[in-house]
């Protein structure tokens, strides 16, 4: 019988090599047929919203563009951190995704303790939209400008309420941010959404809002609040003569964000694709014209880099105001 030879250092190193490639080529293999089964894409908050309207209006794009069902599933709870939270801990694998919103920038900083960092545990994959808000007033103040505001705001300190959708809010944030541009007093009122506070700057039971473009839109058309700036660097064009807010407080911005993120370690060819399938989203007629009429939105055509970034910065925007106000969430 012929003894078994022991394999030779010229043979070993070629085994060694093709071993050492599997798990790549398995990753690599998924990634090619991704997705083969239901993805899950998560919101944070309770349906009718926005982030659950851009979770199915994507989502179903995604479904027929991919061949496969995109399910949004609804994980309202703490300020959007129970649904965060859950996919920071997901699978990596592309199947498990969450509509990421202002709250997670805000969150970051306005939670002591939370069983996740925002930045370190997701892949940042598309951006949705940017929704403006709008400084707007009683029409009982007497005023008419942004300049004419400030001016009213400081000449009276402590008098003036602004009622918000709750602490720690966009709404909220955004005001602190002018108070501490702007040098003014104005006093925080938290509600439980924003309706109800709406309700009560057209009732005069408050005197400023920095409220969603879209949600007072008609409020505002029909002369119930006074409207006297958009918050973004750019005008909205539902309200298309209306001025921004940084053309007298320069470096002042608030607005909504959403947008794609996944758990960290996803593979990079499902974010890639994920995020040219998003873009495309955006830059089709239809549903850009949902996104921008419907949701009032800009939309923002970015890459993973570019959105992880506006996250980034969005997250060290509202941590300053948030750490100079002693803000704590409810």
């Amino acid at each position: 019988m012929t003894p078994a030879r022991t394999p030779t250092r010229r043979r070993f190193f070629p085994l060694a090599a093709g071993a050492a490639a599997l798990p790549l080529a398995a990753r690599l293999a998924r990634a090619d047929t991704w997705p083969s089964r239901p993805v899950h894409i998560v919101s944070g908050f309770p349906p009718g919203g926005p982030a659950d309207i851009l979770g199915r209006l994507i989502g179903q794009w995604l479904s027929e563009r991919l061949g496969q069902a995109f399910v949004v599933e609804n994980r309202p709870g703490a300020g959007s951190n129970t649904a965060t939270e859950l996919i920071a801990r997901g699978a990596a694998d592309g199947y498990t995704l969450l509509v990421m919103t202002s709250a997670n920038t805000i969150n970051a900083t306005l939670y002591d303790k939370l069983n996740y960092n925002f930045i370190r545990d997701m892949a940042p994959v598309a951006g949705f939209i940017r929704v403006p808000q709008v400084l707007e007033v009683h029409p009982s103040v007497p005023v008419n400008s942004v300049p004419e505001f400030i001016a009213y705001a400081k000449a009276n300190p402590g008098k003036l309420s602004m009622g918000s959708a709750g602490i720690g809010t966009v709404q909220h944030v955004g005001g602190e941010l002018f108070n501490s541009l702007a040098g003014t007093k104005i006093v925080h009122v938290p509600y439980r959404g924003q309706a109800p506070a709406l309700l009560d700057l057209m009732a005069g039971q408050i005197q400023v809002m920095f409220d969603s473009a879209p949600a007072s839109l008609q409020q505002i058309k029909a002369g119930k609040v006074k409207a006297l700036a958009v918050t973004t660097t750019t005008r909205f064009a539902g309200l298309p003569d209306l001025p921004v807010v940084t053309d007298v407080l320069p470096g002042y911005e608030s607005s909504a964000i959403y947008g794609l993120v996944a758990p960290k370690a996803t593979p990079p060819d499902v974010v890639a694709t994920l995020n040219r399938e998003v873009n495309a989203a955006l830059a089709d007629p239809k549903i850009n014209a949902r996104l921008t009429g419907d949701l009032g939105g800009t939309v923002m055509s970015l890459s993973p880099a570019e959105f992880a970034k506006l996250i980034a910065d969005e997250t060290e925007k509202w941590g300053k105001v948030i750490k100079a106000t002693g803000m704590k969430a409810e």
